[in-house]
């Protein structure tokens, strides 16, 4: 087997990770869509998702599954989480023996209230899995800006293995054992990032922000240790870095969201004006469901979800949090 990568998934982030990673080694990125992929081909640059930003003439972009990943070594899933179940499964036939995934999606499956890794479990059994999660923009990795990110796997060997396969010059990969709390991190986050967006776009204040931050990193270090996660994962790139990347950052698709519902726009107006998935939208239910089954408690989660299905105003989740018991941090 060669050092070749299959990327799947043409959004922003696959198409940041295959353009970074064609120079380094052969690497194809799949598109669902065969017009999709052949105008990719063509054009060279994702003007969907990365206008302005161009696509290696060394990147192979094809909608043919087989070819995409006949030869990889590794497949790095860079789809959205609701549609990694029937993808996956669809791709399974044409899956290379030995590839591992590195599940690149964020998020929690809305129906079942499982993490990426627990989909793969079904639909990819025989294959080692990897989660790679971070404070990463996909604009700014293609741009070639220095970033970080964790590289999560319970295989020491697989963890050394991928970190090596799909090193890019400026972006530093971390490794962790704990799958189950970068995941955590990466869905949490989404869902934080609204009610943060909610509070700018209310014109609360940095302080209500900064503090909202905080207890969201408490929030997922209590859920973190509850799913049987490591509680210092919430602290490092996949829980605290991200957060404050995704709360505070313009290109943030979860913090804008939170920002024109704070304004006092609609949910569905919003969302209908967009082209990318806002994923802490789906994330935000799962997220508080799935936390029930440990008896943890997420009160921004919570505040977020009421916010969502239209049970509580961006004032009411503002007073929501505000007005909870005293108690120590």
């Amino acid at each position: 087997m060669t050092d070749a990568i299959a990327v799947i998934g043409a959004g922003a982030w696959g198409t940041a990770l295959a353009a970074r990673l064609a120079p380094i080694r052969p690497t194809v990125l799949w598109a669902r869509a065969p017009q999709r992929a052949a105008e990719l081909q063509v054009a060279r640059e994702n003007t969907r998702y990365l206008p302005g930003h161009a696509i290696p003439d060394s990147l192979t972009v094809t909608a043919d599954a087989g070819a995409a990943l006949r030869h990889a070594s590794a497949v790095l899933l860079a789809v959205p989480t609701q549609a990694l179940r029937s993808i996956t499964a669809a791709l399974r036939p044409y899956w290379p023996d030995a590839a591992p995934a590195v599940i690149c999606a964020k998020g929690i499956e809305r129906e079942t209230l499982h993490l990426p890794s627990e989909i793969l479990a079904q639909t990819l059994p025989a294959s080692a899995v990897a989660a790679l999660s971070g404070p990463n923009f996909a604009h700014e990795l293609i741009a070639g800006l220095p970033a970080a990110g964790v590289l999560a796997a319970g295989d020491e060997a697989l963890r050394a293995h991928l970190a090596a396969l799909l090193a890019i010059p400026r972006f530093r990969l971390y490794g962790s054992a704990d799958i189950v709390g970068v995941q955590l991190g990466g869905a949490a986050k989404n869902v934080i990032a609204i009610a943060a967006g909610v509070v700018e776009g209310m014109g609360l204040g940095e302080n209500a922000r900064a503090a909202l931050i905080t207890r969201g990193v408490a929030e997922l270090a209590r859920l973190v240790a509850a799913e049987g996660g490591r509680p210092e994962t919430a602290a490092g790139l996949s829980g605290l870095g991200d957060l404050i990347l995704t709360c505070t950052g313009a290109a943030s698709r979860n913090h804008s969201l939170g920002i024109a519902l704070g304004r006092g726009e609609a949910l569905a107006d919003v969302l209908a004006a967009r082209v990318g998935v806002t994923e802490g939208v789906h994330t935000a239910p799962a997220l508080l469901s799935r936390a029930a089954r440990t008896g943890t408690e997420l009160p921004i989660a919570e505040a977020v979800a009421a916010l969502l299905d239209g049970r509580a105003s961006p004032a009411m989740l503002v007073e929501a949090l505000l007005s909870r018991s005293l108690k120590g941090e």
